[in-house]
């Protein structure tokens, strides 16, 4: 029986649509919370990132020290809704997992305290809490 060349192309790039699709889904996942690297800092807010879009992530630069850090929050749209602000020069103290993104440190925040204010923003296994309806 000879095969036709045509469903052979097509179930070809089908599969590789699919391969290339699903690899970038992974790509955009972004970085995955490790709890086995969480820590406990403090420091003072140096930059407040607030995205355009409320569903893209804020962060924070953190001085502590001579040490700063990038700490990656949550949608801006959880922030407002818990009714927690920041601003430059604010303390903090933040439970989070350092991570590495490809030659950068990071800490992706799993909690962050400011004066009487907690703002959880992750489960004990490290899972977002926000929905991202937000």
């Amino acid at each position: 029986m000879a095969s036709n060349p045509v469903s052979s192309r097509t179930l070809t790039l089908t599969f590789l649509t699919l391969l290339l699709g699903s690899a970038l889904s992974i790509a955009q996942a972004g970085p995955k919370y490790d709890t086995s690297t969480e820590a406990k800092f403090k420091g003072t807010i140096e930059e407040l990132k607030l995205p355009p879009k409320d569903k893209d992530i804020a962060h924070i630069t953190i001085k502590s020290g001579t040490d700063t850090f990038d700490l990656y929050l949550c949608p801006k749209s959880f922030i407002d809704d818990m009714g927690v602000s920041f601003a430059k020069g604010d303390e903090v103290a933040f439970t989070g997992s350092k991570i590495k993104q490809g030659d950068a440190d990071m800490i992706l925040a799993k909690e962050v305290v400011k004066g009487t204010d907690t703002l959880v923003l992750r489960d004990d296994k490290g899972n977002p809490v926000w929905n991202w309806k937000h």
